[in-house]
């Protein structure tokens, strides 16, 4: 079929965010009580955090690579720099990783509230999803790279300020 290449993008994104928020959203609210406590004497709670945050972003790698073959087959593809793409999706995979593991860490505190995970993310997420999707959207129309290099600087140094913000924080949700 053909379709408006913004629009495919965009369609693309919220795929993603909709994917992720079902698959990272199981990673602390499905462990019971026992399982954190287990966790609790033998690793630090950083080492709990960075492994979430690891396994989530390797979920949402085989994730993004899957949904994006799949939106190939079904779509025509109107990317003019895949190479520079597949870097959007990957960036957007860590994001996705990163924010929704902490969030659903602090959710799962809450009663397991998979509606406070997505009302929790929503401050973080409509900026990267806005930068994501003007990324993606400069390879997508062959732009030259270099026109990219500000939203890759800013979707890097949220992903950074994200993961140093749960090193730093998950250790006071882990203690209760």
């Amino acid at each position: 079929r053909k379709i408006n290449p913004v629009t495919w993008n965009a369609l693309f994104w919220i795929i993603m965010l909709f994917a992720s928020v079902n698959a990272i959203a199981k990673s602390f609210m499905q462990e019971n009580r026992g399982r954190y406590l287990y966790y609790y004497s033998i690793c630090s709670p950083q080492a709990v955090i960075l492994s979430k945050i690891i396994y989530n972003l390797v979920l949402m790698a085989l994730l993004s690579l899957v949904c994006l073959f799949f939106y190939h087959v079904v779509f025509n593809n109107p990317v003019q720099d895949p190479g520079f793409y597949l870097l959007a999706v990957a960036v957007g995979g860590i994001s996705f990783s990163s924010v929704f593991t902490m969030v659903s860490a602090i959710a799962s505190k809450a009663n397991n509230n998979t509606t406070l995970m997505a009302v929790l993310s929503f401050p973080v997420m409509v900026p990267l999803l806005m930068l994501l999707i003007k990324f993606s959207k400069n390879a997508m129309d062959g732009l030259e790279r270099s026109a990219s290099l500000n939203e890759l600087t800013a979707l890097l140094l949220i992903n950074v300020i994200v993961i140093a913000v749960s090193l730093l924080l998950f250790p006071y949700i882990w203690r209760e």
